[in-house]
């Protein structure tokens, strides 16, 4: 049996990259998330890995681009506003097919807000933060083990469809401790494909762009990243449900808050009250169809987050009645008491 380590969220992502090949990361400090730049400064010389802290957010997700292009396994994390910044890139990673893993610790917002946790990224992530029509694959780890989990096998998952991968966090997880197994190192050389620019070598030229001028090439571009989305969306599913086999109240949450929410249902069940929870691990693709049957029969379903309503549009719109689904937040790093839930959803 592993031996387990006690660390805080952002040290296992950090170590969970790593150990899925990761050898090239860039990045610019901002809190909740400063250990992963902390821990890579280091970490990264001792693998024989690439660590350069950027002059801004804006060339960190750059760097990663050009990495990606070479075929190299790259990510880099910031918070809320650092995100922000980088969605250009993101939308330019998105148009040339280039796996990338990028982690999102959020913190309170809008603006510089404050370095509390929150959820109020979900629709810059889920929606597409930057311009054009493109998909991150969004995973929402509720404890430190999931992270590592996820970090870990999030970039096989972005070079099997070619896309970004996020880790989207709040700033609690990032901070919080929890004992953890880590996985075996993976040996990654390198991806060799038909696209990957590695210089010619006798070979004939290769060209990754994102700028389509010729009449309908930029149409059919889009046909085919609607089409790799769609696959993404049928096989990359995740999501998990708790005491929902004869729910009539269900809690819907993501990442941390939904752990406030599985104390909660325990607690309503101790008051009388047939509770469940559903919970979206990937937030896209978003498993609408799964929260459609698991909620079919409850009579009232509450989506609990920490922000001012954002997962609750597309629960709305994955369920017959929509009127049944209330909402129960806190916004600006307020955090949800388990109590107040119990209060609201019984």
């Amino acid at each position: 049996m592993k031996n387990k380590e006690l660390v805080c969220g952002n040290i296992a992502f950090s170590e969970a990259a790593i150990r899925g090949g990761c050898r090239y990361y860039y990045g610019y400090p901002i809190t909740p998330q400063n250990e992963v730049t902390s821990y890579m400064s280091s970490r990264m010389d001792e693998v024989g890995g690439v660590f350069l802290q950027a002059e801004s957010e804006i060339a960190s997700i750059n760097m990663v681009f050009g990495a990606a292009l070479t075929g190299a396994r790259a990510m880099t994390s910031s918070s809320s506003p650092g995100i922000s910044l980088m969605q250009e890139g993101i939308s330019y990673l998105a148009a040339c097919e280039l796996p990338a893993v990028i982690a999102n610790v959020m913190r309170g917002g809008p603006g510089l807000g404050n370095i509390a946790p929150a959820q109020s990224d979900y629709f810059q992530a889920v929606k597409g933060g930057g311009h054009g029509d493109y998909r991150l694959i969004v995973y929402a780890p509720s404890t430190v083990q999931e992270v590592v989990d996820y970090t870990y096998k999030s970039f096989s998952v972005a070079e099997k469809y070619r896309m970004q991968v996020m880790i989207l966090m709040d700033g609690l997880l990032g901070q919080m401790m929890e004992p953890v197994v880590f996985p075996e190192m993976v040996e990654f050389k390198g991806i060799k494909s038909d696209w990957s620019i590695t210089g010619c070598k006798g070979r004939a030229p290769r060209l990754v762009r994102s700028l389509f001028l010729g009449r309908g090439v930029l149409e059919d571009h889009n046909k085919k990243l609607q089409e790799k989305y769609k696959k993404a969306e049928e096989t990359e599913l995740k999501y998990e449900t708790y005491k929902t086999e004869d729910a009539e109240v269900l809690l819907t949450s993501f990442g941390i808050c939904a752990r406030f929410c599985r104390k909660a249902v325990d607690l309503l069940r101790e008051k009388g009250v047939a509770a469940g929870l559903f919970r979206p691990v990937t937030l896209w693709p978003f498993p609408g169809d799964k929260l459609f049957k698991v909620a079919e029969n409850v009579k009232k379903i509450v989506c609990v987050e920490m922000n001012a309503g954002q997962m609750v549009e597309d629960v709305r719109l994955s369920v017959s009645n929509p009127e049944k689904v209330s909402f129960f937040g806190r916004t600006g790093g307020g955090i949800p008491s388990v109590s107040k839930i119990v209060e609201f959803a019984k």
